[in-house]
């Protein structure tokens, strides 16, 4: 069954029924990376920049195939890392690394392909018989658990605690804590919070845009009164968050507020024309950044590895 971020565990196999959100809070730690990796990432800048050159090769692999395929490939690739350790690899094992993260999560949400498509540019080619024996690693480090709960899955539940009843204002809502909640992904401060924490904090800084003062307090107080939050790292968390989301906001984003009265409707749209042709605006209304994705003769490497 296809995955789905906002719903990972809806009808997987009658394993959870219900797949409530208490359900999702109780299981959300078991995707997260582990304590010592995000320490190691904290402590060294040759890890970061092993995880910045993986995560780049994601972006360039899937960039046909919308922002979420590389959101969920990442989560593979840091939950991989986390279980694997951080060392130093040969440039073309994390070629084969960012490639099967992207097979998988490609796999997960359905989405058809062939092997060529995530042979970008890179220098090295890789048979399917190497891309699978990865991925079972892969498979195996993460002990199965593919269907990864995500800070998308707490999204509308988040927003469901503001009491908001007209529809767009809803889903301009939604829309901001999206594109709040792609841009926080590459941050590495963010690893060590609950993918709820990051989904609240989100939530609570695209409110913060998106609403004039009257309106904030409360949505705050709706926020941190919920019993499945810790309130002390959701503020820790939404001063990183209030950060990364303000970060080239001014050159990407034009916004109205939304009166008290609910009469005003956000309007987000790229200022320049350039920015139109660089970015692309997927079912949230968010804007992605698109980049192109080159294809040249490369090097082909059979298993074993």
């Amino acid at each position: 069954m296809e995955l789905d971020l906002e719903n990972p565990l809806s009808n997987v196999n009658d394993l959870f029924p219900a797949a409530s959100t208490p359900s999702l809070f109780l299981l959300e730690s078991h995707h997260m990376p582990t304590l010592y990796y995000i320490n190691t990432l904290k402590a060294t800048h040759l890890d970061i920049s092993v995880r910045r050159e993986a995560i780049s090769s994601i972006s360039q692999l899937s960039c046909k195939f919308g922002p979420f395929l590389p959101y969920l490939a990442i989560t593979y690739l840091d939950r991989f890392l986390s279980s694997q350790g951080v060392a130093q690899p040969n440039t073309w094992v994390l070629r084969l690394v960012a490639i099967s993260c992207v097979s998988l999560a490609a796999k997960m949400m359905k989405t058809d392909f062939s092997l060529a498509d995530f042979q970008g540019d890179g220098g090295f080619m890789f048979d399917a018989q190497t891309v699978e024996r990865m991925e079972y690693l892969i498979l195996g480090a993460l002990k199965w658990r593919m269907r990864s709960i995500t800070p998308f899955s707490f999204v509308s539940f988040f927003i469901s605690l503001f009491k908001v009843k007209d529809p767009p204002l809803k889903q301009a809502l939604k829309a901001r804590a999206v594109e709040i909640i792609f841009k926080a992904q590459l941050d590495t401060k963010l690893l060590e919070f609950k993918p709820s924490t990051i989904a609240a904090s989100a939530v609570l800084s695209a409110s913060h845009q998106l609403f004039d003062g009257k309106q904030f307090p409360s949505f705050k107080k709706a926020i941190s009164s919920c019993s499945y939050v810790n309130k002390e790292n959701m503020v820790k968390c939404t001063n990183w968050v209030e950060e990364i989301a303000m970060e080239g906001s001014e050159s990407i984003w034009d916004y109205q507020h939304i009166s008290s009265s609910g009469s005003e409707i956000t309007t987000v749209t790229p200022r320049t024309e350039g920015d139109m042709k660089r970015r692309k605006i997927n079912d949230y209304g968010t804007i992605i950044k698109t980049v192109d994705c080159p294809v040249s003769k490369r090097v082909l490497i059979h298993g074993p590895f």
